[in-house]
């Protein structure tokens, strides 16, 4: 692999990691596009390490505050806007995302990396997170979420094993479903992503290479950790004013680009 690729697929997760339209859909595609092979496991490692800095630099101060609240038994709200069980409802939120990952990972990568499929699941969950958006009552904040609501959104998580999905698409639609503002379905979001993201990771590190670290590895980390990391920051700064229409646009756009691609090789 070369530098340029790195980049690319770097930018690709970090971007599509927490923006709606599918990190796992892109890297399917960009690679079939361009007919590059794939990396192996190793590289994914690579990129998932990056988008994990990322969410751990940006909710760093957060998850201090979380974890430190769950440990203390604090009754009272983190700076007013997280429950003092935040903690325990990501923590039951993260078990259906753990047991589809378990079970289904193989499937998932393989099986489904199909780009006809990623088309398909794109238009889908493109029309699911129009609609959430557009008929959510958006007058719930992350305070307001107990056990119940936090394990559907959980649940929402564990379809996003599947490439075309988008793991903040998927969840933010549940988020909005359920009631909650853009702004804080999306830092839900996120945060739930907090524990499945080094889950995911912690897991397959007995799998690692360790001669697999050279200079492109280390450029698709970084490239993924800061493009992650602003792509949390703007679109949280986004959402407070504005919907989800434009990923909505781009999704259904892409999926019509990949079936013209598919259909015409």
């Amino acid at each position: 692999m070369d530098i340029l690729q790195a980049i690319v697929l770097g930018t690709i997760q970090g971007i599509g990691e927490f923006l709606p339209i599918s990190s796992s859909g892109h890297l399917v595609l960009v690679p079939y596009i361009f007919n590059w092979q794939y990396q192996g496991l190793s590289f994914d490692i690579a990129l998932h390490m990056g988008t994990l800095l990322a969410v751990l630099a940006y909710f760093g101060k957060d998850w201090v505050g979380i974890i430190g609240n769950a440990i203390a038994h604090d009754r009272e709200k983190i700076d007013g806007e997280y429950p003092s069980n935040i903690f325990w409802i990501i923590m039951i939120a993260s078990v259906p995302a753990a047991f589809a990952g378990y079970f289904l990972e193989n499937l998932a990568e393989n099986a489904l990396r199909n780009p006809l499929l990623v088309a398909i699941m794109l238009i889908v969950f493109a029309i699911l997170l129009w609609l959430a958006d557009l008929g959510s009552k958006k007058n719930l904040e992350i305070k307001d979420i107990g056990y119940t609501k936090g394990f559907l959104i959980g649940v929402a998580q564990a379809i996003s094993l599947f490439p075309g999905v988008s793991r903040s698409g998927v969840t933010g639609s549940a988020g909005l479903l359920l009631g909650l503002n853009r702004e804080k379905a999306m830092r839900f979001s996120f945060l739930l992503a907090t524990p499945a993201v080094l889950g995911a990771f912690v897991l397959t590190l007995n799998k690692f290479n360790a001669s697999a670290i050279n200079l492109p590895f280390i450029v698709a980390v970084a490239t993924s950790a800061i493009f992650g990391f602003l792509s949390i920051k703007y679109l949280l700064k986004y959402l407070k004013n504005h919907g989800f229409l434009p990923f909505v646009i781009y999704r259904i756009a892409l999926a019509a680009l990949i079936l013209i691609i598919y259909f015409t090789r």
